[in-house]
């Protein structure tokens, strides 16, 4: 059954939102995943900034649904964001199969690249969390090329080592102080998703987890070609770039989504989104 959430966009929806500054989420493995337009989410999240209402919000492929399937810590941390979008094809087509017809994809690198252009347009100030300090110099070099006039206020590349109490402190203080209103985290799943979580009631800006998009936007690494994207093959194309890194991640993950998405659709499965519950298997 679709549920509400509430959010601030202030444009119009399509047909599968509900208007009114609310959207509605369907229940992906028990992850409560939005049926939005990428539209619609980047007004929404960049309301929400304005008004300095903080929350946090993950870009969802199969990757994270499974790792909340897997772990109910982890699916507690999904389902505390004010939004979670489908960023990858088989996650918007499990909404599909619960009513949310043409239900895209909603990825990302593009959220991102959309978030940072509304940004650029309100004068909302951004700021860069994660990957290397090369990756973040190119951010700051190419991003205001695709966003003129993109406020950049605060980059941080953190150590490969969890940081001591003083020095989170001490980011925290720097991203106070640096007056951003739109946080991007790139530290990939579910690092960035834990960080955010652990963050959330010390950081007033929206938190975004966006993965490999800073690498993306700032060259350092290529997306699939744009057949391949909305082909939903985009996922092939990374494994192919980074045999290493990803296939026993797709291997694992990707067969067990498909099976449990249809058993869940023919309702031989059901799926818990309450924050303490675990999937019934």
């Amino acid at each position: 059954m679709p549920m509400l959430r509430k959010g601030s966009a202030m444009t119009s929806t399509p047909q599968n939102e509900p208007g009114n500054g609310e959207f509605r989420t369907g229940n992906v493995l028990g992850v409560k995943v939005a049926a939005v337009q990428r539209e619609f989410a980047t007004n929404a999240i960049c309301d929400r900034a304005s008004e300095r209402a903080g929350g946090y919000v993950c870009a969802a492929p199969v990757h994270s649904i499974m790792e909340g399937f897997d772990g109910p810590d982890f699916r507690t941390i999904l389902n505390r964001a004010w939004m979670v979008v489908p960023d990858g094809l088989p996650v918007a087509v499990a909404l599909r199969l619960q009513g949310f017809k043409g239900q895209p994809r909603v990825p990302g690198p593009d959220l991102m690249l959309l978030v940072c252009e509304e940004a650029a347009r309100r004068g909302l100030q951004v700021g860069f969390y994660g990957s290397s300090d090369e990756c973040l110099g190119l951010l700051r070099e190419k991003l205001p090329q695709r966003a003129p006039g993109l406020k950049i206020a605060y980059t941080y590349s953190p150590p490969h080592r969890p940081l001591s109490a003083e020095e989170d402190a001490a980011v925290v203080r720097e991203i106070t102080e640096s007056g951003v209103d739109l946080l991007f985290i790139g530290l990939g799943c579910p690092k960035q998703e834990r960080w955010m979580h652990e963050h959330l009631d010390r950081i007033s800006a929206v938190q975004l987890g966006v993965g490999a998009a800073f690498d993306f936007h700032a060259g350092l690494l290529k997306r699939a070609p744009e057949w391949m994207q909305k082909s939903g093959l985009e996922w092939f194309y990374r494994l192919v770039m980074e045999p290493k890194r990803l296939w026993w991640r797709y291997l694992k993950h990707n067969p067990r989504f498909v099976i449990n998405v249809l058993l869940q659709r023919f309702g031989l499965k059901k799926f818990n989104t309450d924050p303490v519950g675990a999937p019934s298997h």
